[in-house]
């Protein structure tokens, strides 16, 4: 039976003298003051202080309060030339060398403009109109198919950068757990390997190699798959510590070896938590895949810097919105995908 003791009562009549500690004392004022000094000191060494009057300036120009703001200037002008985007092409056809009158592309019709050139009559020093007739290849969705193909390489990169960081990943994670590696000098390596990957940018790594590999995707998928193995690598190995010890210490007393625990007592425990991170990892380098085309790594960021280094922002928006609806669709996958294997 039970041993219940009664809950103990102090005496009818004694003065209970108690309190609570004070949460917070003057150590923590002090703290948190050195903390917000430290912040005002490096807010104005970012120009947070600029931001913030500028934003102000701003919002005070969009309600009627103040008369000019250098953002909504920049944005009203950038916008301006951003809308609509820009689907179609048109291209003149005598620089069209292969171009069958007979076959044209789809949705492609050959169409007469005016062309309107100025120019400076050497005579009188006046600018004076040339008009001349020429005929042009109009494709209706001829840019927005050079932006799907485009599009598609840069998902492509980022599929074969997430399969070579989990690839590279798997045997870091191995040495980098500290109860599976073989000893104290794997497991400091291993884990000095992750942290080198993970501490070089994606950017700086494509740029060294687009000088050993030339411009393309194979850059591309170098470059995002090294930085991403060194995050993987960390993952995947705290993960392989933190499972429960339990399953592993029964498999080890049956006498199963490091590969059959890890196999059987562990992966089970922690492949929801990888599908979750590589899913995370693909969501992140296609959009990481867009950046380091920007230096020639190939994908659709090669076609984003060579259309806004010529202005062309409406041919800059059809490419964010093309990036936009890949990133949510992608979301959307990863999301029902999760949802059926987790």
């Amino acid at each position: 039976m039970m041993d219940i003791k009664p809950i103990p009562v102090p005496a009818q009549g004694t003065t209970l003298d108690w309190q609570l500690d004070q949460p917070y004392r003057a150590k923590h004022l002090l703290w948190l003051l050195l903390v917000l000094a430290v912040l005002l000191f490096t807010g104005h060494r970012t120009e947070m202080d600029k931001m913030v009057l500028m934003t102000g300036q701003a919002v005070g120009n969009l309600v009627g309060l103040a008369d000019d703001s250098q953002v909504v200037r920049g944005l009203s002008r950038v916008g301006a030339s951003m809308w609509p985007p820009a689907f179609g092409t048109e291209e003149e056809v005598a620089r069209l060398t292969d171009l069958d009158r007979d076959q044209l592309p789809f949705l492609a019709t050959i169409e007469t403009h005016e062309k309107v050139e100025q120019h400076l009559n050497p005579d009188t020093l006046e600018m004076e109109e040339s008009r001349e007739k020429v005929e042009l290849l109009v494709q209706p969705l001829g840019y927005a198919w050079t932006v799907f193909v485009k599009m598609l390489e840069t998902i492509e990169i980022a599929i074969w950068g997430t399969l070579f960081s989990v690839v590279l990943s798997i045997p870091l994670a191995w040495f980098a757990a500290r109860n599976y590696t073989v000893n104290h000098f794997t497991y400091t390596l291993a884990r000095g390997t992750i942290s080198l990957l993970r501490s070089m940018p994606e950017l700086i790594v494509a740029l060294f190699l687009v000088l050993a590999y030339g411009f393309g995707p194979i850059a591309g998928v170098l470059a995002l798959g090294l930085h991403a193995a060194g995050f993987l690598g960390k993952f995947y190995a705290e993960d392989i510590e933190n499972a429960d010890k339990k399953p592993q210490e029964a498999l080890e007393a049956i006498g199963a070896g490091k590969l059959k625990t890890l196999w059987y007592g562990v992966m089970p425990q922690v492949v929801p938590q990888y599908i979750a991170y590589t899913l995370y990892i693909l969501d992140r380098n296609v959009r990481m895949a867009t950046v380091i085309g920007l230096v020639g790594a190939g994908g659709i960021g090669q076609e984003l810097k060579g259309r806004f280094d010529m202005f062309q922002y409406d041919h800059v928006a059809t490419i964010l919105i093309a990036i936009f609806i890949v990133v949510f669709l992608l979301d959307q996958f990863s999301a029902r995908l999760r949802a059926k294997l987790i």
